[in-house]
């Protein structure tokens, strides 16, 4: 990709921005960057580019300056169906994700992981397995680190792992992972697509550059997985824990099972401290992802035993009286929230509601039916959700996370749960999805009685 003197536009600053920008520039291009948002609000990142010579553009974005570029660079936060990039697109101007530009300037074999749930845990687990492998591994793109930063970074490593949201695959051209993973599909992103088909869409050119010389990962018992494994062009390596394989990985039991080209592998789940029938799907995709790309299998299973998962994903926080309290904030749609609830036979509170995503909360109902004795709504969308599901069990309204959880407490017996998983985004109470974690955490370490972990 030639950038030395070309006319390349940053859309959107945040992190994201910030390093594209350093990037281009280091590289000789005349670069602008464009935001909505006023200088005042983008006051910390623009520190970050006191030192480079750049056109700003902030709280409007000037068509000209897109019809004028050579190059547009889009950050995943920003729309691509926004008025100046659909008129920029019409006469032709090349418009990309930063992962496409980063992807142009790297040259170790990537593992790419998308799907609407359970990305975060996958990508992490994957990088740690390649770690425990001694292999030297960047870990990044939707999850922490801009896989842009690796390439400013110099460093030389010998695998990448990259979550990767339907937003980045969205300004994709030329991306070709080695492995590409799909985990799951279920509605999510509907107040920014017209049409669920559009997300799903998006997801799927995770696959769209790969060769019979690649993989596609597919989780076989989604049906919308499923479906794309006759149009894919990579090897199809299949995961489920419904069915057993005759190639590819599967549960069964509680033994995870590898097969491959003649050659066996078993792991038993019951040495595993990541719980959870989600993360068995998470779990089976880290592991076939990372054997394929020649992980040793005796340091992957250690690896994996020894993961213990992250943040703000079923995260137990304490015990009240004899109950249970899990947060799962970044339960963020409505498919992760089935698979929370499945991870209790009954005698589940859940905490639910924020800021409304567009899609259909009836995927809840059975199991809130059958394992919801208690429904406590917050947020913008608690009457939506109360529309939809408030008929099915007990349910109540809060106004604050903090009045839910002591109804919670109030409400929940001894050897029941209480579970904060909102099905909702964060931004209508809260700035994101940890915020609202530590508010959860907060208010349930200050109930009276229990011990606190």
């Amino acid at each position: 990709m030639e950038i030395k003197g070309k006319k390349i536009l940053v859309v959107g600053l945040a992190r994201t921005g910030v390093a594209v920008a350093r990037f281009l520039a280091s590289r000789g291009a005349k670069v602008t960057v464009t935001d909505m948002k006023e200088e005042s609000e983008l006051a910390d990142y623009l520190m970050q580019l006191e030192d480079l010579d750049l056109n700003l553009e902030l709280g409007r974005h000037d068509k000209h300056t897109f019809l004028m570029s050579d190059l547009i660079v889009v950050s995943p936060g920003v729309p691509m169906d926004i008025s100046p990039l659909l008129m920029a697109k019409a006469q032709r101007r090349v418009v990309i994700s930063e992962i496409e530009l980063a992807a142009a300037f790297i040259k170790a074999p990537m593992v790419a992981i998308t799907g609407t749930n359970g990305k975060t845990t996958t990508t992490t687990l994957a990088g740690e397995i390649f770690k425990a492998c001694g292999v030297e591994t960047f870990v990044g793109g939707n999850i922490g680190n801009p896989l842009i930063e690796l390439v400013t970074s110099g460093n030389d490593v010998a695998q990448v792992v990259v979550e990767l949201s339907s937003f980045q695959l969205e300004g994709i051209q030329r991306f070709r992972p080695k492995v590409a993973v799909l985990l799951n599909i279920t509605e999510d992103h509907l107040d920014r697509y017209a049409s669920y088909q559009d997300y799903i869409d998006a997801k799927l050119r995770i696959f769209e550059n790969q060769t019979v010389d690649d993989f596609a990962v597919l989780n076989v018992d989604d049906p919308l997985v499923a479906a794309c494994a006759a149009t894919v062009k990579s090897r199809v390596f299949p995961f489920s824990q419904r069915k057993e394989l005759a190639e590819g990985i599967f549960c069964s039991k509680g033994i995870i099972v590898y097969r491959w080209q003649g050659s066996e592998l078993r792991f038993d789940t019951a040495a595993f401290k990541l719980k959870g029938v989600h993360n068995i799907e998470n779990i089976m995709a880290a592991l076939a992802s990372t054997l394929l790309s020649g992980a040793d299998p005796i340091k992957a299973g250690r690896a994996v035993e020894s993961f213990k998962g992250l943040r703000h994903r079923m995260e137990f926080i304490r015990e009240v009286g004899g109950v249970a309290y899990y947060e799962d904030s970044k339960g963020t749609n409505v498919g992760s929230v089935v698979k929370s609830l499945e991870s209790f036979d009954k005698g589940i509170t859940l905490i639910a509601g924020g800021k409304d995503k567009g899609g259909s909360y009836a995927p809840l109902a059975d199991l809130v039916r059958e394992r919801v004795k208690h429904l406590i709504l917050i947020g913008e969308a608690k009457e939506r959700i109360e529309a939809e599901l408030g008929n099915l069990t007990d349910t109540h309204k809060a106004a604050t996370l903090e009045d839910a959880v002591a109804i919670a407490h109030r409400l929940a017996k001894a050897g029941e749960v209480v579970l904060f998983s909102p099905a909702c985004s964060s931004f209508d109470m809260f700035k994101d999805y940890a915020e609202r974690a530590e508010r959860f955490n907060a208010a349930v370490r200050a109930l009276a009685g229990g011990d606190c972990r």
